[in-house]
């Protein structure tokens, strides 16, 4: 891992961005799959535009942050559980009150929290989490050490590109929620 400056364990920016968008990308590749197997087709609607699902970088880097502090095993477990599904949780309620749709629904599930979250994807994403923290994260650690260099000259780049998609995306449905509480759809 880089250091930044004097605080020991600390990731450098660019480096939690790395981890952020490839995190994203491969959250928008999970779904995706579990979209072909499930529903047949690979494409399901997120509320970013481009090949990224934010909460699927987030939870990552949440968890990353709870392992540099030297949290214990047992409190990493507990918090691979907790983690991926306050963040979807929190993402559900945010998007459903920002553009007034709910991008995912659990409500038909047993054991759910206002359709955001259920007991069995809860369980899935603890699953998850905790092989992305303790079997994928040193691979991709050591990935970024290979392509640091080239990283930190994409780096703008892709963070143009995620802004612009953000930007768009939000135009475009805070767009279309006007035009429903005007009663145009």
């Amino acid at each position: 891992m880089l250091l930044l400056g004097d605080a020991p364990g600390s990731l450098l920016a660019g480096e939690y961005f790395f981890y952020f968008m490839l995190y994203s990308f491969l959250g928008w590749v999970l779904e995706g799959s579990y979209n072909l197997y499930s529903l047949g087709t690979f494409r399901k609607e997120g509320f970013l535009k481009g090949p990224f699902k934010p909460m699927y970088g987030f939870a990552p880097l949440l968890l990353l942050a709870a392992k540099d502090l030297g949290l214990s095993l047992p409190l990493m477990i507990l918090l691979a559980l907790i983690i991926p599904s306050a963040v979807e949780y929190t993402s559900g309620l945010l998007l459903k009150s920002a553009f007034h749709k709910q991008w995912w629904d659990y409500s038909g599930m047993s054991y759910q929290l206002q359709g955001h979250i259920c007991l069995k994807f809860s369980l899935y994403w603890w699953g998850l989490a905790t092989v992305c923290v303790y079997g994928l994260q040193p691979l991709i650690e050591r990935l970024y050490l290979r392509i640091s260099a080239l990283w930190m000259l994409l780096l703008p780049l892709a963070a143009l590109l995620l802004a612009a998609d953000l930007l768009w995306t939000c135009r475009t449905r805070r767009r279309s929620v006007r035009g429903l509480e005007l009663g145009e759809g």
